[in-house]
């Protein structure tokens, strides 16, 4: 791996930038080695369309995800007629847990692209696959029209999906830090859980809309096919955007002082292997508690404490209301005092509510249900809101998308995809409405460690090497 060199006149720029000095006052424009360009190096009309991609692009890779958590219990009747209800919903989030394991593959594949290549590159690629493979749902015949060949094709197109979406997140984040000022990169990262609970909040309006104002038989029969329609036309007006964008500074430094990495992930391997496993123990209360409250909630709701579906999707709708403002929030306390003792806050706050804001759901009271709700969302964008600005800088520019795509997409693919599924098992074995909390409260445990032996990043610039 060749090092980069750096005078020490450019070395005391960086310093000072890093520890927050005007960065008008630096002999540079330009990204140096180990520091983020200055700040008015970067317009802000750039910075609103970089955000602007930056959202459009997460918020169509969610909503397909969140239609298909919103619409399980329908899906399940469409592709799994033949099996009693709890099976059909077993067997439609195992098919959600499966395209989950591509992910780390599409990790690999998507950091190398989006290090060596360009992180605006991957991300329009990204975005394209994974609109076309939302709208092919809804033209996949159901069960009776071609048997066990639709259940066979949701797979396949799944699989692609979790191929693409391995890609965004990590990519989007990336994007968002390199572009940011240096003291407001977490409040900037923020947009991309941000736009992940905005596509979720769509899914849970136009699932509720549809079960308000459809019959059950039409809800099986097309209506749910409704909202994988829309994938396209979003899909290609994300990708129009992020076409019109130049890649980030510091990686276009990075590719004209050709120190770009030639293999970025065996670097990563070889090189960064403990902020590797440290980035994934990170991830998994983000993982658990992300498909958990977001995703599986309005079917635990309903399947497992008998709320009805349109009482279910308006409780979850408000909670993501909330949260979506929550997540800015937490994104600035993060700027402001750290990413680890606001990640580690998360941790402590899951260990010690979860288990009691689960039981007050059992009740059955809708608004008690919906103030837990906002609860846990709240709690959620404590390490929802941290997260991608810590990840992102955990890893230096070379291997930054690699890092990030890697470790997120390995700790989801192992915990998140599988959480709907081994939620509803665990429920199923135990013959507790509380099992999923105590999964929670596992997975917040393993961050709490993880996260307490990383070093805080906020205050660093970003590093090169």
């Amino acid at each position: 791996m060749s090092n980069e060199t750096s005078s020490p006149a450019r070395e005391r720029g960086m310093g000072a930038q890093g520890n927050g000095a005007d960065p008008r006052n630096s002999t540079t424009g330009s990204a140096m080695s180990g520091s983020a360009p200055a700040d008015n190096a970067v317009s802000k009309e750039t910075r609103r369309r970089v955000i602007a991609a930056s959202f459009i692009g997460n918020f169509v890779e969610w909503f397909d995800y969140a239609v298909y958590g919103y619409l399980a219990v329908t899906i399940a009747t469409v592709f799994f007629p033949e099996s009693d209800p709890q099976t059909g919903l077993l067997l439609t989030f195992a098919l959600f847990a499966i395209s989950f394991l591509v992910r780390p593959l599409g990790g690999f594949v998507w950091g190398h692209i989006g290090d060596k290549v360009g992180r605006r590159t991957a991300l329009s690629l990204s975005i394209l696959i994974m609109s076309g493979a939302t709208f092919c749902i809804a033209l996949i015949p159901g069960y009776d029209t071609i048997g066990i060949w639709a259940p066979v094709l949701l797979l396949i197109i799944r699989v692609v999906q979790g191929f693409s979406a391995s890609g965004e997140y990590a990519g989007a984040s990336a994007f968002l830090v390199e572009y940011a000022p240096a003291n407001r990169r977490g409040l900037y990262a923020a947009v991309v859980p941000a736009s992940t609970a905005a596509g979720l909040l769509l899914g849970s309006l136009i699932a509720g809309l549809l079960t308000t104002l459809l019959a059950a038989e039409a809800m099986q029969s097309w209506g749910w096919r409704l909202p994988f329609l829309l994938a396209a036309p979003m899909g290609l007006i994300g990708r129009y955007i992020r076409t019109k964008l130049e890649d980030t500074p510091v990686f276009r430094e990075l590719a004209a002082e050709d120190h770009k990495d030639k293999a970025p992930v065996s670097s990563l391997f070889r090189n960064h292997w403990r902020q590797l496993l440290q980035a994934v123990g990170a991830v998994l209360l983000n993982a658990v508690g992300f498909y958990v409250i977001l995703s599986y909630m309005p079917t635990y709701l309903s399947s497992e404490l008998g709320l009805g579906e349109t009482e279910s999707f308006l409780a979850t709708t408000v909670a993501l209301t909330t949260y979506i403002g929550f997540i800015f929030l937490t994104g600035m306390l993060s700027d402001r005092y750290g990413r680890k003792k606001v990640l580690i806050s998360a941790s402590v706050a899951f260990i010690v509510l979860t288990v009691p804001a689960f039981a007050l759901l059992g009740t059955g009271n809708f608004l008690v249900i919906v103030l837990v709700q906002i609860l846990l969302g709240a709690m959620l964008t404590l390490n929802d809101g941290t997260l991608p600005s810590f990840l992102a800088e955990m890893f230096p520019t070379r291997v930054r998308y690699s890092g990030f795509a890697v470790s997120f997409n390995l700790s989801n693919a192992l915990f998140g995809g599988t959480a709907p599924f081994m939620a509803t098992l665990l429920i199923a074995a135990t013959a507790s409405d509380l099992a999923p909390a105590w999964y929670l409260v596992a997975a917040a445990v393993v961050s709490l460690i993880a996260v307490a032996l990383s070093r805080e990043t906020c205050k660093e610039p970003l590093r090169h090497e």
